[in-house]
């Protein structure tokens, strides 16, 4: 299961030793279809140049970065939460992009992944989440399990890698 696996928030001092790991994690999901803002086929450079810019919120504090890492240090899952929100809402962060890589599904990655971000919010004096995911996709059953409260659909919100439409389930969980 997930004992050879473990979860922590990277640095900012290192975040940016952990692009190329992450890149390889985004393209295994688009390619696997995730609709994960990015369409088929994924260039690298692009997928690089999300991960740089992830790492400048992460170094700015408007970000926090988590990732799921085996025995051997390779990146197998990751998580995001978006701390920087509006004036008015100080109390919240969104979830994003919550990703495993396909050799690691199945093992509780996303579920720990999860639970940490949850964790991480509290430590950050957030005390509301927001998310959302393809409506119908594996990710529903994991953050109803893990108690996200389904707020509403959209349908035809965002595209498939391959470009066919998708509706988007949008979730919410008080911290």
């Amino acid at each position: 299961m997930t004992e050879d696996v473990s979860v922590r928030r990277i640095g900012a001092s290192e975040v940016m030793s952990y692009v190329e790991a992450l890149t390889d994690v985004l393209i295994d999901c688009v390619e696997g279809g995730a609709s994960v803002s990015f369409m088929l086929p994924l260039p690298r450079e692009k997928a690089l140049a999300f991960w740089r810019g992830v790492g400048e919120g992460v170094m700015r504090g408007e970000r926090a970065l988590l990732v799921a890492e085996d025995h051997e240090r390779q990146v197998l899952g990751t998580v995001q939460l978006i701390l920087a929100q509006p004036e008015n809402q100080p109390h919240r962060a969104d979830v994003a992009k919550m990703l495993v890589h396909r050799r690691g599904r199945r093992r509780g990655i996303a579920h720990r992944l999860m639970t940490a971000a949850e964790q991480t919010a509290r430590d950050e004096g957030k005390s509301v989440l927001v998310l959302d995911t393809v409506t119908g996709g594996d990710a529903e059953r994991l953050y109803e399990r893990a108690g996200w409260q389904r707020v509403g659909v959209v349908p035809k919100y965002a595209l498939m890698p391959d470009g066919a439409f998708c509706s988007t389930t949008f979730y919410c969980k008080h911290v």
